[in-house]
């Protein structure tokens, strides 16, 4: 509903002060992930690069940014904003040669090439380790202070993201609560949100830990 994909089933939407769907060139979208094939050739640069210019037709020419102004200015931009997310090691290697993590955080940097305003991440640490989870979130919770961008991320397990949240919505059983973390993950609250016991502790350092959560869903079904 945020992209004007779908309409809303009651209410109204305002997205950047507009209807949905308005302003998407100002909206960096990164959709659930799915890995990418070994085999697969194509440059982690290139697949940054699809980000400004994967709606256009045709190739690009060979040698353009020699002369053109305008090609240069895009190649600059996509070297910044590897550099931004930290992948200029092997961004000019195959995507389907990198690991889960140095793919995820090409895929941030195509959704921030065009300077959004926003980003929407759909789930974006799932099949990554612990590690890759934690840096992933360190990563985007930097890109949204530098960038000055505002983040919503989709998640099932919220606590790799914990200590990077300003604000959370839970939903679950057709109910909904929203606020800082502090207010909203307590025990009474998500037990009577999930109808189920859950448990939310703190661990040495004094950071929120949720236990007893349901278990995500294995797959989604769309419509």
């Amino acid at each position: 509903m945020v992209l004007g994909l779908l309409p809303v089933s009651a209410g109204t939407v305002r997205v950047l002060d507009a209807p949905p769907g308005r302003h998407n060139d100002e909206i960096g979208y990164l959709p659930q992930r799915h890995a990418f094939d070994p085999g697969t050739r194509i440059r982690g640069f290139d697949i940054v690069r699809l980000g400004l210019d994967g709606d256009r037709w045709g190739v690009p020419l060979p040698f353009a940014t020699r002369f053109s102004a305008r090609a240069r200015e895009e190649r600059t931009r996509v070297d910044e904003v590897i550099d931004l997310v930290g992948a200029s090691a092997y961004a000019r290697r195959p995507i389907g040669q990198l690991s889960g993590g140095e793919q995820q955080r090409l895929l941030i940097a195509q959704a921030l090439v065009r300077r959004p305003r926003l980003l929407i991440l759909d789930e974006p640490l799932d099949s990554l380790d612990v590690t890759n989870q934690a840096s992933v979130s360190g990563l985007i919770q930097d890109v949204c202070r530098s960038q000055n961008v505002a983040v919503i991320l989709v998640a099932h397990d919220v606590n790799p993201i914990l200590p990077y949240l300003d604000k959370v919505i839970y939903l679950a059983h057709g109910g909904a609560v929203m606020g800082p973390p502090e207010e909203v993950i307590t025990e009474d609250t998500l037990t009577m949100l999930y109808g189920t016991p859950i448990e939310v502790l703190r661990d040495r350092t004094g950071r929120l830990v949720v236990v007893g959560q349901p278990d995500a869903p294995t797959h989604h079904h769309h419509p």
